[in-house]
């Protein structure tokens, strides 16, 4: 997962009034280049590493290891293919807008609200978790009391100023950074002084002792390849940054060249240290597999300290949801995809509209998960597992669209590009293709998506033949005020 050197320079930034300069109206440059380096990061890590990895390692043991490597491919061609659009044309609406300017008004539609679905049903399963982890040190707290303030304290500050969620992303991520980084220099320090942990005689031994790296089957491990690739979402966010970053043409592609080397290290090297720091087996669903290994270290408090990084990554994904959401429904607005108010922007630049609506469901998923059963959090994330699927699917299409224009003759791709390009974007959708078929085999919930998705699909024709009058007549008007070209 190394990135291709980058020798010629950006193409220049396209002039003010060009025909997609309206949907950054009212945004400011508030986002530090340190900002969009650990956005990138805390896109790369969340509760899917912290506590996900348990419910893994428990269903294909050691192979989680080899899925996340397989996965973690993927992602980065989704990355770096996003990376080359932003080096195109900066822009908040990222892929929304990238599928409008490739592919036209039908696909930044579709693009944006399966966008909406995967935050805004993956937010109600995160505040719910917030709330989870608040309870585990103030036990007797009403569940929905904490869910309320979690999603209050990160809407205030989504609300506030972009400056100021840049700041409270980039303590997110630090907090889970050293938390990784704090395990990996335990673990490896315990690997190799041979210690015993539990009983066990830490080592490779561990892996190959109790049926080598495919204990399941390989089948068991291609089951978990959506749970994995919903694990690694969020970092297409990086793209999203873009319109709100300090020469983003820079601090984007340095971000994006990051995260392979950190998906390495932060998830696939913390899989092979658990295997052979513990036997598989010993590992449990619902309990972090990191609490798992410190406790029968006999690390003090290691319960406590873990939840509270989990409770720090359920809060950056909050975060993040409000705010992406708030950029994606923004340019859907300006093009009459979606309602004007969703496209209200206040005067610091921060698209309260979107935000609020996003919140507003948010807020719906806190009653929902005081009242259904846990079955139904569970088919909330594979709602939102077919809403990143489609996203990234439509970052390679647009990026192929990009490709058919170069070679046209219609424009100039930059320096900075996927690699292996258009090979990697067809094996790429078919992965992602993949990915979503075997949702059959992950019990209910992956039934229930199967058989909705074509309810999904109706509501999202149904959506657009609503919207695409508005959508043809704000595109007739801003046509005719585009200026004539002279000649």
């Amino acid at each position: 997962m190394t990135s291709l050197p980058d020798t010629a320079a950006p193409p220049a930034a396209p002039p003010a009034g060009h025909a997609f300069s309206h949907e950054e109206a009212g945004y400011q440059q508030g986002l530090k280049s340190r900002h969009i380096q650990m956005i990138a990061v805390g896109g790369a890590i969340g509760t899917g590493l912290f506590l996900g990895a348990a419910q893994r390692l428990h269903t294909a043991g050691p192979a989680l290891a080899v899925v996340y490597l397989v996965a973690g491919i993927f992602a980065f061609f989704v990355i770096r293919a996003m990376g080359e659009l932003v080096v195109h044309r900066p822009s908040t609406g990222s892929f929304v807008s990238y599928s409008r300017e490739f592919m036209g008004e039908k696909a930044a539609f579709f693009a944006g609200w399966m966008y909406f679905l995967n935050w805004s049903t993956s937010g109600i399963a995160d505040v719910t978790a917030a709330a989870i982890y608040v309870k585990y040190f103030w036990p007797d707290t009403p569940q929905w009391l904490p869910a309320l303030v979690a999603l209050a304290v990160v809407l205030v500050v989504n609300l506030v100023s972009v400056k100021l969620f840049g700041e409270m992303e980039f303590w997110f991520a630090l907090v889970k950074v050293l938390a990784i980084v704090g395990f990996l220099i335990v673990g490896i320090v315990v690997l190799i002084s041979r210690h015993q942990v539990d009983g066990h005689t830490t080592g490779p031994s561990l892996i190959f002792n109790h049926g080598g790296f495919f204990p399941m089957g390989v089948l068991a491990a291609l089951t978990i390849l959506q749970g994995v690739v919903f694990a690694y979402a969020g970092i297409e966010m990086v793209g999203v940054t873009a319109g709100e970053a300090k020469d983003p043409r820079k601090a984007v592609p340095k971000a994006i060249n990051s995260i392979g080397w950190r998906i390495a290290i932060f998830y696939i090297g913390s899989v092979l240290l658990l295997v052979m720091l513990l036997p598989y087996t010993v590992y449990s669903p619902g309990t972090s597999p990191f609490v798992t290994f410190l406790s029968k270290l006999g690390v003090p408090g290691a319960g406590g300290i873990m939840d509270l990084v989990i409770l720090t990554a359920a809060l950056s994904s909050v975060n993040s949801g409000l705010y992406s959401t708030g950029r994606i429904l923004k340019s859907l607005s300006a093009a009459g995809s979606a309602p004007k108010f969703v496209g209200r922007i206040s005067r610091r630049g921060v698209p309260y509209g979107g935000i609020l609506l996003t919140a507003a469901i948010y807020l719906i998923g806190i009653v929902l998960n005081l009242v259904v059963p846990d079955d139904a959090f569970e088919i909330a994330l594979e709602f939102s597992a077919v809403g990143i699927i489609a996203m990234w699917s439509m970052i390679m299409i647009a990026h192929l669209a990009m490709q058919r224009k170069a070679k046209r003759g219609e424009l100039q791709r930059p320096s900075y590009r996927l690699p292996g390009a258009p090979y990697t974007n067809y094996i790429t959708i078919a992965f992602l293709v993949a990915v979503l078929g075997l949702s059959l085999f992950n019990g209910l919930a992956g039934k229930i998506l199967i058989f909705s998705l074509p309810g999904i699909a109706l509501l999202v024709v149904g959506g657009w033949f609503a919207v695409r009058g508005r959508v043809k007549r704000i595109a007739a008007e801003r046509a005719a005020a585009q200026p004539t070209p002279t000649t």
